[in-house]
């Protein structure tokens, strides 16, 4: 193995280097049985990181309506806390959030195929953590997904 194929592995990371190694890794979300394209099937990151971009301007933009006072750190918390009933309360009942709905996303439940307000909760509480979802399987699940049961998929 020469230097530049040393470090086009490192760059690529480790499932790339494993799969030009003949590791068979299938399609991401193979094992949770989703289709490999089209509706049902695992929404990529992009969709995921513009919805949620879209929900929080959404958030920031309720928040700064409804302190007088222009943006400060207050505002910041008040876009959390509005975010956080956004979340809990669409994802809970209709299964997607208005940048979700935007990107052509819903979240499900792997055993039932819909999410209620009690799994939408632990989802977005979280969620708010930030940690639980910059942490992904080889499917591209975040944390706070995989802890709920629940899945994004392509609509």
């Amino acid at each position: 193995m020469d230097n530049r194929q040393a470090i086009g592995s490192w760059l690529s990371g480790p499932r790339a280097a494993m799969e030009e190694a003949g590791a068979d890794f299938g399609y991401r979300g193979e094992q949770l049985g989703l289709p490999e394209d089209g509706p049902n099937s695992l929404a990529r990151p992009g969709r995921r990181l513009g919805a949620i971009a879209v929900d929080w301007g959404l958030s920031v933009l309720i928040a700064y309506s409804l302190i007088t006072h222009g943006y400060s750190q207050a505002t910041s918390n008040w876009a959390l806390g509005v975010f956080f009933v956004m979340s809990v309360l669409t994802v809970g009942t209709i299964g997607f959030t208005p940048g979700k709905r935007l990107f052509g996303i819903r979240v499900v439940a792997l055993e039932t195929g819909t999410v209620n307000p009690l799994r939408s909760l632990l989802r977005t509480v979280l969620l708010c953590l930030a940690i639980p979802a910059l942490v992904w399987d080889r499917d591209g699940r975040g944390l706070h997904d995989r802890l709920a049961k629940t899945v994004e998929v392509r609509a």
